[in-house]
Order: C-alpha cells, then sequence, then structure tokens
C-alpha cells in the first residue's frame, strides 16, 4: 500500500517542478507581449500582473502523469489499455484548454465560449460518462439516458463556469482546487484507481505550486495569475474526475457512503455562488451574466476583511461543506435533507454577511459627513 501511495508522490513532485520551471517562462512571455490582466472598477488588484499562468496546468499534469503512469505499470507489469474514450476525453480537454488561453489572448465573444464548452463537455456522455443516477437526491433515482446525457453537459458546464467566476482574488479558484484534488487523489487511492491517482495528484501538485506564485509572488517580480485558461481546464478536469469517482464507487461494495456525496459536497461554494448571484441579477432585471461585484470574495471584502482573511475564510467554508455532510451522512441524514440544510447554511451566511456590509457601510458614511470641511 506504501509502495502504491509512493507513485502519487512522484506524480505531485513533478508536476509541481514542471510548473515552478514553467510560470517565469510564461511570466516573460506575458512582459514581452504585453498579456496583462489590467485592474477596473470590478477588480480587486490594483496593478497590471501577467494572466497566463494556467498555460502550466495541463502540460504539468500531462507530463508528471505519464511519466508515473509509465513508471507503475513498468514495475508492475500490467498493460496499459488506451481506449478511444480516453483520446475523445484528451480531446474535449484540450478544446476547452486552446479556448481558454484563445479567450486570455483574444478575448472571445460569451456565445463563441459556450458553443466550445458545451462541445468539450458532450464528451463525456459520448465516452459512457455520465450521470446517470442522483441516488436518492429529490427522491430520485436512476435516470434514462435522455436525461442523463444533457443534464451531464449541464453540471460540467456549471462546475466550469463556477470555478471560472469565482477567480476574483489571489488563490481562491487555485484553493478550492486543491481541496477538490486532495479529496478526490485520496479517494482515487481507496479505490486502488491508479492512473486518476496520479493524474490527480500531478495536476495537485501543478496547482499547489501556482498558487505559491499567485498568492506570495510580488507585483512586478514572480507574481501571476491563471487567467481562462487555468480556471476553465481545471473546472473540466475536476468535473470529470467527480463523475468518474461517482460512477466507480457505486460498484464499490466495501463503503455505504452516497456516491454523490462528495461530489456534490466538493464544489458547493463555487456552484452556489453562481446560482445566487445569477439569481439575484435576474431579479433586478439586469443581463444574467453582467459582470458586477455580487461574487462571496467581493461582499466579505465589503465586510472589511482583507483580500488573505477573505481566501481564509472561504477555503474553510469550503471544507466545513465536506466535512459536514459526511457527518450527516454518517449520522443517516438524507441526501435531500443535506441539500436543503446546505441551502439554508449558505443563505444564513449572506444574511448575516450583508448585515455587517450595511452597517459597516452605514458608519462609514457617518464618519464622512461628520469630517471636518475646508472652505
Amino acid at each position: 500500500m506504501t509502495g502504491f501511495l509512493s507513485y502519487s508522490f512522484i506524480a505531485l513532485f513533478i508536476g509541481a517542478a514542471v510548473t515552478a520551471i514553467v510560470i517565469p517562462l510564461i511570466i516573460a512571455f506575458c512582459r514581452k507581449f504585453g498579456y496583462f490582466d489590467q485592474p477596473n472598477q470590478r477588480k480587486v488588484h490594483h496593478a497590471a500582473v501577467p494572466r497566463l499562468g494556467g498555460l502550466a496546468f495541463l502540460p504539468s499534469m500531462a507530463m508528471g502523469g505519464v511519466i508515473t503512469i509509465l513508471l507503475f505499470f513498468s514495475n508492475t507489469y500490467a498493460t496499459i489499455e488506451f481506449h478511444i474514450s480516453a483520446a475523445l476525453m484528451i480531446s474535449g480537454a484540450t478544446v476547452v484548454y486552446l479556448m481558454g488561453v484563445m479567450d486570455d489572448v483574444l478575448d472571445l465573444s460569451a456565445n463563441l465560449k459556450f458553443i466550445i464548452l458545451a462541445a468539450g463537455s458532450a464528451m463525456m456522455p459520448l465516452c459512457n460518462l455520465q450521470i446517470d443516477d442522483l441516488y436518492g437526491l429529490f427522491g430520485l433515482g436512476a435516470l434514462p439516458l435522455w436525461v442523463a446525457y444533457p443534464l451531464t453537459v449541464l453540471v460540467i458546464m456549471t462546475i466550469v463556469n463556477a470555478i471560472n467566476l469565482i477567480d476574483g482574488i489571489d488563490g481562491l479558484a487555485s484553493g478550492i482546487s486543491i481541496i477538490c484534488l486532495v479529496a478526490l487523489t485520496y479517494l482515487f487511492y481507496d479505490l486502488r484507481m491508479a492512473v486518476f491517482m496520479m493524474l490527480s495528484s500531478a495536476l495537485l501538485g501543478s496547482v499547489m505550486m501556482f498558487f505559491c506564485f499567485n498568492v506570495f509572488g510580488r507585483v512586478g517580480q514572480l507574481k501571476i495569475f491563471m487567467g481562462d485558461a487555468g480556471s476553465l481546464i481545471l473546472g473540466y478536469v475536476l468535473s470529470y474526475f467527480a463523475v468518474k469517482y461517482m460512477m466507480v464507487t457505486e460498484q464499490d461494495i466495501y463503503t455505504d457512503l452516497n456516491p454523490i456525496l462528495i461530489p456534490y459536497s466538493l464544489f458547493i461554494v463555487p456552484v452556489f455562488d453562481l446560482v445566487r448571484v445569477a439569481v439575484t441579477r435576474l431579479l433586478d432585471g439586469q443581463p444574467m451574466f453582467k459582470a458586477d461585484q455580487r461574487h462571496i470574495h467581493h461582499v466579505l471584502m465589503r465586510c472589511g476583511l482583507t483580500m488573505h482573511q477573505v481566501l481564509i475564510v472561504i477555503l474553510a467554508m469550503v471544507v466545513a461543506f465536506i466535512l459536514g455532510n459526511l457527518w450527516l451522512d454518517a449520522v443517516e441524514v438524507p441526501l435531500t435533507v443535506i441539500f436543503f440544510i446546505d441551502v439554508a447554511l449558505y443563505l444564513l451566511f449572506f444574511v448575516v454577511a450583508y448585515s455587517i456590509v450595511h452597517r459597516r457601510e452605514a458608519l462609514l458614511e457617518l464618519l464622512e459627513l461628520k469630517k471636518p470641511r475646508l472652505e
């Protein structure tokens, strides 16, 4: 078992090492050709920062995963099987990755990105990898194919967009992805799914190294943003791993854990935030995808927290939802009830947060009025 786990650490190290080498090269490239994320009223950063850091993710995962997989199979004398479904998934990931790169460089239209993302997401059900059972959520079980296929595409696109849109402060999208990848790597290890364990480990190493550049790098030196190239491919790969885990764990006779519980819990914060923001925009009569400052990190910063404090709070929320849902499942709370508890707690969080925002802004306005004015 220890020897099996060692391959995960090898993949993690290679993924991190490749990213550590590539990121400075990307920064130099961005400086030469002017690919910067410029500050504006909606964004929280105040200086131009290179924005193509996510370019490192897919190559680092591929290199770390492939090298470790070849090493694993050469040592175990097992046979590597490559199916057409693997080729389709690689194609889908490549399409989404290239779309992100092109969007960072050329600023693609929303309609074109929607079409490309839908095409890439459709690769999963075409590979017979789909959400075909809700395992009791809302009283639903097995789903017919005509429901499972579009539902899978919808879920993938939702997760991809949720990770993309929550990438608003340093370390947030990458921090959430790190938590998800740690959980998925452990689950694949527990299920003895060597290939997926090594691929998720390699991506984990890459994202961890990027996190260091993004959070601790100084502006004008080694600080970099992941851009759409990073957030889109992270959302796509994470959704792929989550659906794969759901389909495999369904056959696991050694656990009573609901197959959908952990994948659902991993994405609560970004997906709930996506839905909340979209709904509030519609209620205000505004376009659902209009850029503004309604996301969770914007609200917490309006509460007076610093960027790093906001990061800690949101990452703690992600972990709390995962652990809380596992506990609720352990005491045999039905999945539908868990969902409504999560929704209630999430909404309560924002009731408290907006209460603090209103009190703070009213106080600041009062202090501003009391300031002596120079004639």
